[in-house]
């Protein structure tokens, strides 16, 4: 026995984490990983990836792309990231990530992981502000809240095989 603990897992045989995409495989979780995040997530023409149009204050993101086209928005405009190809997010800049028309299959990591919480800035379909989301954990599925007026905006369920 060594003083390390080591981790090997089937990334196709992990659950689905609950997520706006058809699969989020959270890798990182799997093999208990401290220091970054490290997801697989496939996801269909037009799904967010994973958040709408969102910031992390004091978290990095780099995106990628294995199969498909993933879309970025910007505040410098709409980036088309494909296959074999990344797109860095630094710390603080906003950014929506939406699967292209072919959708895609991509890796996702961040880092620091302890500071990965997202900040949503989108108009809530209730009060029309553009505001924060809440959640709150209903079983296995994250129910996003309108920080402003509190409606349910979009239940995240984990995908086919959660």
């Amino acid at each position: 026995m060594t003083e390390h603990e080591y981790e090997h897992v089937t990334v196709e045989s992990l659950p689905d984490a609950p997520n706006p995409t058809r699969r989020k495989k959270e890798i990182d979780e799997a093999v208990g990983a401290s220091e970054f995040g490290f997801n697989l997530i496939v996801a269909d023409a037009g799904e967010s990836v994973p958040w709408g149009y969102h910031y992390h204050p004091n978290h990095e993101e780099l995106f990628y792309v294995l199969d498909g086209t993933l879309r970025i928005e910007t505040p410098d405009g709409i980036h088309t990231v494909e296959s074999g190809e990344a797109f860095f997010t630094p710390a603080g800049a906003p950014q929506k990530a939406v699967a292209g028309t072919d959708g895609c299959r991509l890796v996702a990591a961040g880092a620091p992981k302890d500071r990965d919480n997202a900040v949503i800035e989108e108009e809530c379909p209730e009060c029309g502000q553009s505001t924060d989301r809440d959640y709150r954990i209903e079983g296995d599925s994250y129910v996003l809240v309108c920080a402003g007026c509190g409606t349910d905006v979009e239940e995240l369920t984990p995908g086919p095989d959660g």
